[in-house]
Formats: structure tokens, sequence, C-alpha cells
């Protein structure tokens, strides 16, 4: 999965769609894929920086934490039901949300996206 985060930056910075739909999220948040954690620093809808775990005492608003096998069926071409979403894949059981939902819910819709950005690629 390291790849996938590694082009992170590229994928959401290259789409000024997204961009632009994020352009009032400025948050830190934590996704945990199975036993990896990765910071992804978000500032005026541009990723900034994605660094990988493990972290000792960093800060983010939110985290986004569910198995690896959850994340690779959330990052299929066509996800099935369950895994098509991230509120699905809470709601399933396959993946946990927690901390300042805020942020989140502020940027709702860019934030999912900037998920799903690896979708096919994954």
């Amino acid at each position: 999965m390291p790849g996938v985060f590694q082009a992170l930056p590229a994928l959401v910075n290259g789409d000024a769609s997204l961009v632009r739909r994020g352009r009032y999220c400025n948050t830190t948040f934590l996704v945990e894929v199975g036993e990896s954690a990765w910071l992804v620093t978000v500032h005026e809808g541009r990723v900034e920086r994605v660094e990988r775990g493990p972290f000792l005492m960093r800060e983010w608003s939110f985290a986004v934490r569910a198995p690896l096998d959850a994340w690779r069926r959330f990052w299929e071409p066509v996800p099935v039901p369950g895994y098509h979403d991230l509120f699905a894949m809470t709601k399933a059981g396959h993946a946990r949300v927690e901390g300042d939902l805020r942020p989140l819910m502020q940027n709702l819709r860019f934030i999912k996206d900037l998920l799903a950005a690896p979708r096919g690629r994954a």
C-alpha cells in the first residue's frame, strides 16, 4: 500500500476540480491501513504531505481506520456494496472513524473523493 499513499499528492493535486472542492480544507488526518499508519496533511485542497508512521505523539484531527483487505476492496475500480463509500464501510463494520469529526464533516465530499482517488490503482 505504500504506492497508494505516495501517489496520493499527484492524484489529488492534479485534479483541479477536486482541489477547488477542498479549497477550504486545512487539516491533518490519520489513515490506518491494517498495522500501517499514514498522516495526510491538506492545505487549501492540496495534499501537502503524506507521512508513514509509526507516530509518537503526532497531532491529527480525525482518523479513518480499517484493515488492509477493506482498503483493497474500497480501492477496487468498482467496489462492491459495503466498500463503495467511507460511511458504508463504517456502517458495515469494516472501518472506524474517530477523533474531531468537524473537519471531516465540513469537507465531507472532498475527503471522500481524496480517499477514493487511488481507485483502480491500488
